[in-house]
């Protein structure tokens, strides 16, 4: 294994994707389905399979909890969705959770995350990306450090981290050692060692490879009619590792 001087975590679906960070040296997963989507909760069983495939000395498994695609305005049936589903992940043994919510003017939902840290009693809570949707990234910082988020995951407000630099410094110089910054969306071997100079202090990628099929039937309003889905690639995640072991 790597000397890491900068911890990451790598974005996980399944059993496989936990034993392939596993081996990469990663600190943590965070599990999701739907990937494709921006990720999505993942079923019951898909959680008791990846906390059953950990191992003491591997990745601490982190759940995402997010109860649909589209945007992060979730009403109060979603929020008392999101409060239970974290319940249920703690409960089988994950060792924290990924949440955020807006409010109606786009900034963080602040009664709706402060009951999402209270779900989860006391184990890390990540805000995810919707700090890259708000109109003041700073702010949401503000507001996550305060409610108890032990860390912020951004792309610094692009589509692809790389793209984002100024601002993920930005959020390091305000977190301070606060509150964790780590960047995350698009990471490759190419771009990584460029990312983790803004000083972040974790970066997350997912390494997916697409696996087609010759169906086409579409199954969905979203389906393009290419049957596929998307795993772990180990090769890619290596690759990744290795550019950032000279970061």
């Amino acid at each position: 294994m790597l000397f890491m001087p900068l911890k990451f975590e790598l974005a996980v679906q399944n059993s496989a994707g936990m034993r392939i960070a596993h081996e990469v040296g990663a600190a943590r997963v965070e599990l999701a389905q739907a990937l494709t989507l921006g990720g999505l909760t993942p079923s019951p069983a898909t959680i008791e399979s990846v906390v059953a495939a950990a191992s003491d000395n591997g990745p601490e498994t982190h759940v995402l909890v997010r109860p649909r695609a589209g945007d992060f305005r979730y009403d109060d049936d979603e929020i008392a969705v999101v409060v239970r589903d974290i319940r249920h992940a703690l409960a089988a043994g994950v060792r924290g959770v990924v949440v955020g919510c807006q409010d109606a003017s786009g900034a963080l939902n602040r009664d709706g995350l402060a009951r999402m840290v209270d779900a989860a009693d006391g184990a890390p809570v990540t805000l995810h990306r919707v700090i890259d949707v708000t109109p003041d990234p700073i702010a949401s910082l503000q507001l996550a450090r305060e409610l108890g988020v032990c860390r912020v995951l951004s792309s610094g407000g692009a589509s692809r981290a790389i793209d984002g630099l100024e601002v993920l410094r930005t959020l390091v110089a305000e977190a301070a050692g606060g509150i964790e910054v780590m960047a995350g969306s698009g990471i490759t071997a190419s771009d990584v060692t460029t990312i983790a100079a803004t000083g972040v202090d974790a970066v997350h990628f997912s390494a997916k490879r697409t696996v087609t099929s010759d169906d086409s039937v579409r199954m969905g309003s979203a389906d393009d009619g290419v049957g596929g889905y998307e795993i772990t690639d180990r090769d890619t995640a290596l690759a990744v590792v290795r550019a950032l072991a000279y970061a």
